[in-house]
């Protein structure tokens, strides 16, 4: 029997936005939770909390605004796909639905710079979506559990989101 056909979340954003965050697709546990990085074992919220300052046990609306304070939006590069479980590499590539990139970055004209959550949402995006001239991207290491790198690399890594213009 083939997997249901899954559709992701709306994007975390508004018109200060100066930063977007892309994951590939929202983890089992995210969609059941209607959240971003719900997975407690993704170091997503603790490697934000960490750079802009914020309490990452805090109420998910709370870091959330956080993040928009601090001009970062989160989306995901597909809309939908059929998918067993919550790893990329078993997302079916016949089912791929790319979310409407022309749409946000028309509707948020200040985002100038788009940071890829892993290997994956970056390959996904520079396969499925046209990439908007004006703005500059960058893979950054995974959050996810799955990529077994110390946080500490993540953490440094993913440092360059509070680097102006980076």
């Amino acid at each position: 029997m083939a997997e249901p056909l899954l559709d992701g979340l709306p994007p975390v954003i508004d018109g200060r936005a100066q930063v977007l965050i892309l994951g590939s697709f929202p983890s089992v546990r995210s969609l059941l939770d209607g959240r971003y990085y719900a997975n407690p074992r993704n170091a997503f919220w603790s490697i934000a909390a960490e750079l802009f300052g914020f309490d990452c046990t805090a109420t998910y609306s709370e870091r959330l605004a956080a993040l928009q304070a601090q001009r970062v939006a989160l989306w995901d590069v597909l809309r939908s796909c059929r998918r067993a479980g919550s790893a990329d590499a078993a997302i079916d590539p016949k089912t791929l639905v790319v979310n409407d990139f022309d749409w946000l970055f028309d509707t948020y004209p200040g985002i100038a710079r788009v940071y890829f959550n892993g290997a994956a949402a970056a390959g996904l995006f520079e396969r499925l979506s046209r990439h908007p001239a004006p703005v500059t991207s960058r893979r950054l290491p995974s959050t996810s559990p799955a990529h077994a790198i110390p946080r500490a690399a993540k953490l440094t890594a993913w440092a360059v989101l509070t680097e102006a213009g980076s």
